[in-house]
């Protein structure tokens, strides 16, 4: 294959997933990993991408880019829906018990098929979330009760933040939080691009029992500009992939069980 047409191919994935890792274009394209080092230099000299570690994201994948939750919504709506369900498996049959639903719509993802699970498992369930959004797929809902976390909405999220969000979050233990991340890293660990929205995603991964992360491979190896939690803080990661490389040797390093969908 000519360079022009791995480049033309690296350019069609960036589109599709918002990044590409050097070592996974290696085994794809049967080249080494200086090919296609020399492969992502002349891209990003063309304007046409950002180099990061291990790889490169598109340029509007930025340490402080952020789509809004109705852009958001609307992507891998397939493969949020499997990770959600998957991720329901931490309940276990007949739960008894308290969870917290962060924000963002993987997390919506899994508090919509909340109910009908409980109801398979003649579970019940006390719910806490700061998001806006989430929050009506389960008011009223059979075996849930639902309380809302109040403080500043942000809009691009929809989700409640400040100090008084981070007070309230501060008084809880649930026994299980559902948590997403703009990026997760080796290095970096878990990270989004908003400052307010870190201080809120640390304090709810500080007050759980057990913290589930769901998030899908295009994630991995990003690094948004504030860091919220290390790996070593998460129980399970939930996600339609399997990590590769270093990614995967910091999860099993840190004790990381990893479910895919």
């Amino acid at each position: 294959m000519y360079a022009t047409e791995r480049q033309a191919l690296i350019e069609r994935l960036l589109g599709d997933e918002g990044r590409v890792a050097v070592v996974e274009l290696s085994d794809r394209f049967g080249v080494t990993t200086e090919t296609v080092r020399r492969d992502l230099d002349a891209l990003e000299q063309a304007g046409a991408l950002r180099r990061v570690h291990g790889g490169a994201v598109a340029l509007e994948r930025g340490s402080t880019a952020e789509a809004s939750v109705s852009e958001r919504t609307a992507l891998n709506a397939g493969t949020k829906q499997r990770i959600a369900a998957r991720a329901l498996d931490a309940l276990g049959d007949a739960f008894r018990g308290s969870l917290y639903f962060d924000a963002g719509t993987t997390t919506a993802a899994v508090a919509q098929l909340l109910p009908a699970r409980l109801e398979a498992t003649l579970g019940e369930a006390e719910v806490v979330t700061h998001s806006i959004t989430l929050a009506p797929a389960l008011a009223g809902a059979e075996r849930v009760g639902l309380t809302v976390v109040g403080g500043r909405v942000r809009g691009v999220t929809a989700a409640a933040v400040g100090a008084a969000a981070v007070r309230s979050i501060q008084s809880l233990r649930p026994d299980i939080v559902f948590i997403g991340a703009n990026g997760v890293s080796a290095g970096f660990g878990l990270s989004t691009p908003d400052p307010e929205e870190a201080a809120v995603k640390e304090a709810i991964v500080r007050a759980a029992r057990r913290v589930v992360l769901v998030a899908d491979a295009s994630k991995f190896g990003q690094e948004s500009l504030v860091a919220f939690a290390g790996l070593d803080a998460l129980d399970v990661l939930v996600t339609d992939r399997a990590p590769a490389g270093e990614l995967a040797e910091a999860l099993a390093a840190a004790g990381v069980e990893v479910w895919i969908a």
